[in-house]
């Protein structure tokens, strides 16, 4: 279903002090430091009723120049619990252009095109660009973020929509890291509905460079078509 295989590629989409960004779906502004890697190996999936959409893949980020990272998410596809098979590749470029760091204040954009490598029953199998401004706001343990975008989404029967998102977290200790988030898409096509979903996640630091991401929750609106249930994991490492 379109809107179910919108909401898996949100949660692929994207290791800071704050965590913001993976493992929501609503992004941050924060880029990878400079000269430094950021992977994520992920899985995702979304439960509507009668099938289960899952995401595998790994997400690359790269700090190429300061301020600015590079992005490239190679993801798996399992439809419906079919076989598997290569899905859109996904390539992007975050550039921070606000940081007020005595004031805990950052913006980003971060345009990303999304290529149709996939099976053409796996997705829209044309061109996507997606045109988000992201922003932050830390103080103390707390950290809100958020933001959003329009997406162009082209294809015989496709709309183009737009998508947000808003995320708060909290460090509760040097390990541990808790949020919540609400997002939000506008339907993707002719005959599809606009989804809203909220997801509770966690990021547990292991040792060293690796890290333990996880989220998941409920479908608030249009929840039988978008999906009623949604879930991410991954494991990060920062080197």
């Amino acid at each position: 279903m379109k809107a179910a295989w919108g909401l898996a590629l949100m949660l692929c989409l994207a290791a800071t002090a704050a965590q913001a960004g993976p493992p929501y779906a609503t992004d941050d502004p924060e880029p990878t430091d400079f000269h430094h890697w950021e992977i994520y190996s992920f899985s995702a999936g979304t439960k509507t009723p009668g099938q289960f959409d899952a995401t595998a893949g790994v997400d690359l980020n790269y700090g190429a120049l300061p301020d600015v990272q590079l992005t490239a998410t190679i993801p798996v596809d399992l439809p419906g619990g079919a076989r598997a098979q290569f899905g859109d590749l996904e390539l992007g470029v975050k550039y921070r252009v606000l940081r007020r760091e005595a004031a805990g204040v950052q913006l980003a954009v971060f345009p990303r095109v999304i290529l149709p490598t996939a099976n053409r029953r796996s997705g829209p199998g044309k061109v996507a660009l997606l045109l988000p401004l992201w922003g932050q706001k830390d103080f103390g343990a707390w950290t809100l973020f958020g933001g959003g975008g329009w997406t162009l989404n082209l294809g015989d029967g496709n709309r183009n929509y737009w998508l947000q998102g808003i995320a708060l977290t909290r460090t509760v200790s040097e390990r541990v890291t808790l949020g919540a988030e609400i997002v939000h898409f506008g339907p993707d096509a002719a005959a599809a509905r606009s989804y809203t979903a909220a997801n509770f996640g966690a990021v547990i630091k292991l040792w060293g460079p690796f890290a333990l991401l996880m989220s998941g929750g409920p479908g608030l609106a249009h929840a039988r078509n978008g999906g009623t249930w949604n879930a991410y994991a991954a494991l990060a490492t920062n080197f």
